[in-house]
């Protein structure tokens, strides 16, 4: 064996052009064998079901996030052409017979209605509009979509689109999920949405080139994206608009990827549309963008792109780019000691992190923290590392309520936050990092019943704590915090003693997320709470409200109490 082995070194060695000739053709068989292994089994589709998504599957992971232009110019000069679909449509005509007798997928009419009940369940946050007809060459909603071959739900394509500030949801083929601000096409029959969501089987996900639409109700609340702009909304044309918007040109083939681009080329982070007028500037106190206008007002066509509104001259429809308002991004430490040391309390979950973020960027001094994070000092917040006493950072983040570390600090500024939302925040910190989920194993395993129990009374005695011992004490709920972010950050940096910029509160609006924001990806799709649950802690509620009322505050927030 030995012999024979030194004989074939010998060989190759005279002649290495054989060798790498053997071992490209070894390689090659390989990859054969491989190719042939992955496509064995696979269903002959005709021409007219092959298209953009030939080769898309069942059993093929989540996809991602895939950003379509408005116009899907790119498939203009294609021909239309269908898809191809899962199993659904695999199944030979006695297969569905027997599936329809067993009860697998039942009469057509039998899921419409099944997705019907579904639909009146979900009507408080979004509402259902109907079937519409879809297309592969001008998208019915013209936004970002995602796919999910296993486990798409009509709760995931909502929520995927609402935290990106859509509008509309809409569901096609059983696993794949559009979002736009229109809905650009004609109704469909009914009967023509008939396809189950993939990971629903009691709901229906649209139908071949149908979709099942959703108008989303809580979309309001959050940021509408328009490509890579944000939607700022539509306002009236200021008085000195040359000064406010400084940078301006005429473009008479005017859509909303034109003015942004050129606001982007130039370096502003606001695009306004006039008609036929970009306008480019940043928000100030000439224009703050805080009087919007019904959006109507604003609703005149562009000459460019007929389904896209560009304003009139008297009002703006406005838009956010991706420049950063660099005018709030300075930061440094305090340039004399703190005299006072001011405590910027709250329960873990309740936004700590994020009321941060908008006071460093409000006041442009550092803030420090009773705790060391590396994760967070590493994402900018270079006041992390001080003692909590050093007395270079504007106030001191902690969650601890004891009466001894209260009454160290001179004043305080309390976060107060919904504690179904503040157990739920930090529980998935806990386990999956200060953007990260905890898993599905952790809500439904042991851990997530003894948080609850050991957390909630928490929620209440960190709040009575502070209003017992603390000096001087600033309430501010969460909710307000986001609803109304200029004049509770003005409240806020009041109590740090600094003189508040109104033009950089305003940059702050524009940059008001930070890195610490949870994507809407793997929001539950269940309520974690149980009756008793709710019960317990709808009680520390009423306690935390009566107290805030007999110290002649306002009283929770009405969306604490479960409706």
């Amino acid at each position: 064996m030995a012999k024979l082995l030194v004989k074939l070194q010998r060989y190759f060695r005279r002649k290495p052009v054989r060798f790498f000739t053997l071992l490209a053709l070894y390689l090659a068989a390989g990859s054969l064998v491989f190719l042939h292994s992955g496509f064995a089994g696979e269903p002959t589709v005709t021409g007219s079901q092959r298209g953009p998504g030939a080769g898309e599957g069942p059993g093929l992971p989540y996809l991602g996030v895939v950003q379509l232009s408005r116009g899907f110019k790119a498939a203009a000069t294609m021909p239309e052409l269908g898809r191809r679909h899962g199993p659904w449509f695999k199944s030979t005509s006695k297969d569905l017979a027997e599936r329809s007798k067993a009860g697998d997928y039942g009469s057509t009419r039998s899921r419409v209605l099944r997705g019907r009940s579904v639909r009146e369940k979900e009507e408080d946050r979004a509402r259902y509009i109907g079937c519409y007809v879809d297309n592969t060459r001008r998208r019915t909603l013209r936004g970002v979509s995602f796919f999910d071959y296993k486990k798409m739900t009509v709760f995931r394509c909502q929520d995927n689109c609402a935290e990106r500030g859509y509008l509309y949801a809409g569901l096609e083929f059983g696993a794949e999920c559009y979002c736009g601000h229109k809905v650009q096409a004609s109704n469909a029959s009914e009967s023509e949405c008939n396809m189950e969501c993939k990971g629903e089987r009691s709901n229906i996900c649209g139908g071949v080139n149908r979709l099942s639409i959703y108008r989303l109700e809580l979309a309001q609340e959050s940021a509408r994206r328009y490509g890579s702009a944000i939607f700022r909304g539509c306002f009236r044309q200021p008085d000195n608009v040359s000064i406010a918007l400084p940078v301006s040109q005429v473009m008479l083939n005017m859509s909303v990827d034109k003015c942004v681009d050129f606001c982007t080329e130039k370096e502003y982070p606001l695009s306004a549309l006039a008609g036929t007028a970009c306008r480019c500037g940043f928000p100030t106190t000439l224009f703050t963008l805080h009087e919007r206008e019904d959006e109507q007002l604003c609703a005149q066509k562009c000459a460019g792109e007929e389904f896209e509104s560009c304003g009139t001259a008297e009002y703006l429809l406005v838009y956010q780019t991706q420049v950063q308002d660099n005018r709030c991004m300075d930061r440094r430490f305090l340039p004399t000691h703190a005299k006072q040391l001011v405590a910027l309390a709250s329960f873990p979950g309740a936004g700590n992190t994020w009321a941060r973020h908008l006071i460093e960027l409000a006041t442009g001094f550092y803030t420090g923290s009773y705790y060391f994070d590396g994760s967070l000092y590493n994402k900018g917040f270079k006041g992390e590392r001080d003692h909590w006493r050093s007395g270079r950072t504007i106030c001191i983040k902690t969650h601890e309520s004891g009466q001894k570390e209260i009454e160290s600090f001179d004043s305080a500024i309390l976060l107060i936050r919904n504690p179904y939302k503040a157990l739920m925040a930090e529980f998935n910190r806990k386990y999956g990092g200060h953007i990260g989920f905890a898993a599905h194993a952790h809500w439904k395993g042991k851990e997530w019943p003894e948080f609850v129990a050991n957390y909630a009374p928490w929620w209440a005695t960190h709040t009575l704590d502070w209003l017992r011992y603390g000096k001087k004490v600033l309430v501010v709920h969460f909710e307000d915090l986001k609803r109304d972010l200029f004049a509770q950050l003005q409240r806020m940096v009041g109590l740090l003693g600094i003189a508040a910029c109104e033009d950089r509160l305003l940059c702050v609006e524009g940059q008001k997320d930070g890195n610490f924001k949870r994507s809407g990806l793997r929001k539950l799709e269940y309520d974690p709470y149980t009756p008793e649950m709710r019960k317990m802690i709808s009680g520390y509620i009423k306690t935390v409200d009566t107290a805030l009322k007999l110290r002649n505050l306002s009283g929770v927030p009405d969306d604490y109490y479960p409706r």
